[in-house]
């Protein structure tokens, strides 16, 4: 079981009641509470925005994180954009989150250094997770440059019944490789012992962020 597990949250707006403005301005709320909390990577995965919303969205977020690093010099928090790398630039965010069917993560990374938006003078390097179905899918990840990999559905998905969960015998064999790998779908706090027992070295979740105070979310999953 890994000291101290890491974090990453998951966004979903529509999970937020009321209309489309109240939505975006209680994700930001939840981004800012996460990051506040030691929360270490934050997806905005809001695929249904189109590619103008979503980048006035991330955005937003970009802003709220860098405020806080402006007032707590110790923040760390990561932004990564759902499956856009010109998104992530445009907005200054951390990195992107790859579907397991998207570009690699090689031809992220040269996309990233040859961009004008990264700016020769910084140093920043992005950060790349990919979403691993199979123990298989792990191994090329690693290869290909990944720097995480989600492994779902764990315990299934609430908004998919149908999906098989992988298991933790599966999440095992996964977390043999080298390369940190999140434990993703059906987490909570009963649970996520578990998967940390199986080797993870963190835990992913929309639910288990968004749905609950966060800061007390992070303060059980850091004490496992």
């Amino acid at each position: 079981m890994p000291d101290r597990p890491l974090l990453y949250y998951i966004t979903d707006r529509s999970q937020f009641p009321g209309d489309e403005a109240s939505r975006r301005k209680s994700l930001l709320a939840k981004i800012n509470e996460a990051a506040e909390s030691g929360v270490d990577y934050i997806q905005l995965r809001e695929k249904d925005l189109s590619a103008r919303e979503l980048e006035e969205l991330a955005g937003e977020a970009a802003r709220v994180l860098n405020d806080q690093k402006r007032s707590m010099s110790e923040l760390s928090t990561v932004l990564l954009i759902n499956s856009r790398t010109d998104i992530a630039l445009a907005v200054g965010a951390g990195g992107v989150h790859l579907r397991a069917d998207d570009i690699s993560p090689a031809e992220v990374r040269r996309i990233w250094d040859r961009s004008p938006l990264h700016g020769a003078d910084t140093l920043v390097r992005v950060t790349i997770s990919v979403s691993c179905h199979q123990p298989a899918d792990i191994e090329a990840a690693k290869t290909a440059g990944a720097d995480l990999a989600l492994f779902a559905p764990v315990f299934g998905k609430k908004d998919t019944p149908t999906a098989q969960p992988t298991g933790l015998t599966a999440l095992a064999q996964a977390c043999r490789s080298r390369i940190p790998v999140l434990a993703l779908g059906g987490i909570t706090l009963e649970n996520a012992s578990r998967c940390l027992e199986a080797g993870a070295a963190g835990i992913a979740a929309i639910r288990l962020f968004q749905e609950n105070n966060i800061t007390a979310v992070v303060r059980a999953l850091r004490a496992l």
